[in-house]
């Protein structure tokens, strides 16, 4: 007498005559009907119309009181109207059935033995099994809301998840954007406060570069082919700063340009080798960056000459910290990021699923 899923949208006649519901009903019917089928002395096809008008009736019977009255006293639960107006439905249907079938001037069905007996027969059988039958409907209706109910929390806590997650992000991006302008200010700032005839350059390449990298610092995540371009920029920017002290090589494996990463991930890498590595050194150095793709892994690889981890005073700054929380929000503990100290500068490696940009 119930669908198999509890549909809590569904409402009125569409929850009524569900098709999963009368299609349930017509076959406990047909089954129930075969017991009495041997001995039913006006033939199987008469007591299958009328199992059926019964099931039929004890299914209206509990639709009806499923949805009606919309608002029930305290005292009595609709579980327990559903299943008294099963109960009830099944002699009332079976008297229905019996005085309309009943021919013009013949005696009343319980002045027929045979009728009597009939009718007694599908009474009783159907006091005895619809009234569990409904309550086995209900308990399934019950456990399908509860599923139901559990899916639904599920998928609100997981929504919610996901805009924390992304709240922390658009954070931690917002951090990002103006720790890079502002180093890369300061940089322009050294070579105008030294008088530097290379700070008009300088300045006119930091504007070029700052019209197309800005605009992607509040995307999320870019491919590393974008990456690669502002890394790329940025390292010709500080060579024209200081040509004798900077060399850089970047290299990445074709398939890897079109895969995602967070914004600004090689940027702070080489930014880092360059402020804490480069720089602060007198004979400046090089820095290599390499892309592979392994298998379904990427692997990203930052080496500098500068004067490495032990020597630097001002530490590797915020930049690794923020950029190390970006990669543990996009790719939760599938990235990792290493820092070590080589023999000669410093090693940044970030190693993360290899997934394309959609």
């Amino acid at each position: 007498m119930d669908s198999p899923a509890f549909e809590p949208k569904r409402r009125g006649v569409a929850l009524l005559l569900g098709w999963r519901r009368v299609a349930l009903t017509l076959c406990l019917s047909i089954v129930l009907a075969l017991p009495l089928a041997l001995g039913w002395s006006s033939g199987a096809l008469s007591l299958l119309e009328r199992t059926v008008a019964i099931g039929f009736g004890a299914m209206l019977a509990f639709g009806l009181f499923e949805q009606w009255p919309r608002r029930l006293p305290p005292w009595i639960a609709r579980w327990v109207l559903q299943v008294l107006a099963v109960a009830l439905s099944v002699p009332l249907v079976d008297v229905a059935l019996y005085v309309l079938s009943t021919p013009a001037g013949a005696p009343p069905f319980w002045q027929d033995d045979d009728r009597l007996t009939g009718f007694g027969t599908l009474a009783v059988f159907g006091l005895l099994l619809a009234p569990w039958i409904a309550l086995g409907a209900l308990v399934r209706q019950k456990d399908a809301l509860a599923r139901h109910q559990a899916l639904a929390f599920e998928l609100e806590r997981s929504e919610f998840e996901r805009r924390a997650l992304d709240a922390r992000l658009h954070l931690l991006q917002a951090q990002v954007a103006p720790h890079f302008l502002f180093n890369t200010l300061a940089n322009v700032q050294a070579l105008v406060d030294a008088g530097s005839p290379q700070a008009s350059a300088v300045l006119r390449s930091l504007i070029a570069y700052l019209r197309a990298a800005v605009p992607r610092l509040h995307e999320p995540a870019m491919t590393i082919g974008k990456e690669l371009e502002l890394a790329r920029a940025y390292l010709e920017l500080m060579h024209l700063r200081m040509p004798d002290r900077l060399a850089f090589s970047l290299h990445a494996d074709d398939d890897t340009l079109a895969l995602r990463c967070p914004t600004l991930t090689l940027l702070t890498l080489v930014e880092n080798a360059v402020r804490h590595g480069i720089d602060p050194g007198e004979d400046g150095g090089r820095i290599d960056v390499q892309v592979r793709r392994r298998g379904e892994r990427c692997h990203v690889c930052v080496v500098d000459t500068g004067i490495g981890l032990r020597t630097s005073s001002g530490g590797l700054g915020s930049g690794l910290a923020t950029l190390r929380e970006r990669l543990r929000l996009l790719f939760g503990d599938a990235a990792d990021l290493r820092i070590r100290a080589e023999n000669v500068g410093v090693r940044a490696e970030i190693d993360f699923p290899a997934l394309e940009m959609h």
